[in-house]
């Protein structure tokens, strides 16, 4: 019995047995039809959340950017460009080049 245990824990049969057939089969039956609702913790998926408000992050060019302190003005042409009415600016931070030029802005919206 022990031997067996030993052989089941470690996966120690040959490719080409029934005793590994029947472990596949075993684990294809555990992953195919076990609950989601075993794995669901409101305690987990709160850990998980995003650490920051924002949504996502836009990468705009310097062009669509008049001024990175006007944030009415931004939201204004994101809404815009993005089709969202919703749209909120959190956060805007300058993108630089290797030469010191700023290329595009990223932009934290919710």
């Amino acid at each position: 019995m022990l031997t067996t245990l030993k052989k089941l824990f470690f996966w120690n049969y040959a490719r080409s047995s029934w005793q590994w057939d029947i472990l596949c089969v075993v684990i294809l039956i555990f992953i195919f039809l076990t609950p989601k609702s075993w794995f669901e913790s409101g305690e987990r998926r709160t850990a998980m959340a995003h650490q920051t408000p924002s949504a996502s992050t836009l990468l705009v060019g310097a062009e669509v950017v008049e001024k990175a302190q006007d944030t009415p003005q931004l939201e204004q042409r994101l809404r815009a460009f993005t089709g969202r009415s919703d749209l909120q600016v959190l956060g805007v931070r300058k993108v630089t080049g290797p030469d010191g030029k700023t290329t595009g802005y990223e932009i934290d919206i919710r």
